[in-house]
């Protein structure tokens, strides 16, 4: 155990004999020790004690954490993830002060949120072991362990309990953003005429999170960057209708497709197209990925990379997946964009694509391929269809962890699990699912959204040899913010 999270009670002496029976304590064991206070509050007694005594670290005073978390609580808990982490690489161990006051938004769901999202666990100060706050931990904890102080407990017989591995959306986010700055690829944006697509440029720019080339008339770029007070000066901007590169890729493109009959005049007018262009920047390595789609089609979008960017090897078909940000978890769905009715060969290939998607963004994949019967239990044209592509996917596929058919709740639920398919490593474990079509996947995926407040980030295209990933034409700025990020981290 290297870290903590101190949940507060309500009184503040007993907080205080606690707090500080525990940091003796574990000062003991650790030389190197830090206190953590996220939110730093004006009339905190306790903060001002330890101040003296221990090296405090904290991000936000409580009104700027009040103004934070209203104007953007994702990036308010990304900014307190960086700062734990930054603090584990310093000290042997990090003490994380729970909140004293948050304004008129309590604390303690705030604190097991904030617990959660940096995987510390908690000790929660519960006088008389209130009922309701143990019954609140341990269904907001999942089962995970916590420990209750009171006014008898002996710092000296303190409980080592294992760290929290929970994936909530913050803590994703985190790692996606942190991935993504890792590697620092290059993103093309071929639609730069739409302003949600340049406001999510100069977030992304302002982050250092990846390089960008924007595509389009610098002149019309920049006038609109100052209309919408934006900071552009980072981004590349390659005028596609005028570019220097349109002969050598227009020449690339015919060779690629004069089998098909295409003309050279023809490819040279096709290659000023700003996703044809925007796609060969990546087919030739002068960019690293491509997301467009705001104003443009899915089929508009990937037409052009399977024509000359084609398919990995050993995949004959793209498919589009979404993650899943649940509260604690993320999960991958596919296919919920491409494929319509997709072969048990297709099914295969999807589930494989999708493993090595989430093996990409850090997910150990246990691939459920589900279907309206679990094992043997049912039969069918789907149920057969789902066996076969089993079959498939373990003879091609020897590493991938995968079982099926599964119905939903026996690949998610590990006492429906037991009963129902006691034997396999995936049901009740899994954390990639494949629909039999694409009916099934895109009306699950848009329920689970709207129906458990999930976050849903997609479509995340799979199969192509580079990124090319698709928008939707309603998109938010946080979701091109999201598919860029993606798409960086999907990139060799």
């Amino acid at each position: 155990m290297r870290t903590l999270y101190l949940v507060r009670g309500k009184d503040e002496n007993l907080n205080s004999k606690l707090a500080k029976s525990l940091l003796e304590n574990l000062s003991k064991k650790h030389k190197n020790l830090c206190i953590f206070c996220p939110v730093k509050s004006k009339d905190d007694s306790l903060f001002a004690e330890l101040d003296s005594n221990f090296k405090l670290e904290t991000v936000f005073d409580e009104q700027d954490a009040l103004k934070s978390y209203v104007c953007d609580v994702s990036l308010f808990t990304q900014k307190l993830i960086a700062s734990f982490e930054d603090l584990k690489q310093k000290y042997d161990f990090v003490f994380v002060l729970g909140l004293f006051n948050f304004g008129s938004l309590g604390t303690l769901e705030l604190d097991v949120k904030f617990a959660k999202d940096f995987n510390s666990p908690i000790f929660a100060i519960n006088p008389n072991k209130d009922s309701t706050v143990s019954f609140y931990l341990k269904e907001k904890l999942c089962g995970a362990p916590f420990v209750e102080l009171d006014e008898n407990f002996n710092s000296q017989d303190i409980k080592e309990i294992p760290q929290y591995d929970f994936l909530t959306p913050s803590r994703f986010s985190y790692k996606s953003v942190s991935l993504a700055k890792a590697k620092k690829k290059t993103v093309v944006l071929p639609e730069s005429d739409d302003e949600r697509i340049l406001q999510a440029a100069h977030i992304l720019l302002e982050q250092d999170i990846v390089n960008l080339i924007l595509l389009g008339d610098e002149k019309e770029i920049r006038e609109k960057e100052k209309e919408l007070k934006l900071n552009l000066s980072k981004a590349q901007i390659i005028n596609n209708k005028t570019s220097e590169l349109i002969k050598n890729f227009a020449t690339k493109l015919y060779e690629a497709r004069k089998h098909k009959g295409m003309q050279e005049n023809e490819a040279l007018e096709l290659i000023k197209d700003r996703t044809y262009f925007a796609t060969m920047l990546v087919h030739t390595k002068k960019a690293d990925a491509m997301v467009s789609g705001a104003s443009t089609t899915t089929a508009e979008t990937i037409r052009p990379a399977l024509q000359f960017v084609k398919t990995k090897e050993g995949v004959s078909i793209v498919s589009g997946m979404f993650f899943m940000l649940l509260e604690d978890r993320v999960l991958v769905f596919a296919d919920c964009a491409v494929a319509t009715n997709p072969s048990p060969e297709q099914i295969a290939e999807i589930a494989y694509s999708s493993a090595k998607t989430a093996q990409a963004f850090d997910i150990k994949p246990k691939v459920a391929l589900l279907s309206y019967s679990t094992g043997n239990s049912g039969s069918g044209t789907s149920v057969d269809a789902t066996k076969e592509a089993l079959n498939i996917a373990k003879q091609r596929y020897k590493d991938l962890e995968i079982d099926g058919p599964l119905q939903f709740d026996a690949a998610i639920d590990e006492k429906t699990a037991k009963s129902k398919m006691p034997n396999s490593t995936v049901a009740g474990k899994a954390n990639v699912f494949i629909f039999p079509d694409l009916n099934a996947a895109n009306i699950c995926y848009k329920a689970v959204q709207r129906t458990a407040k999930s976050l849903a980030i997609g479509p995340i295209l799979q199969g192509l040899n580079k990124p090319i990933n698709d928008l939707s034409r309603g998109c938010l700025v946080d979701d091109v913010v999201n598919t860029v990020i993606l798409s960086a981290i999907q990139a060799d």
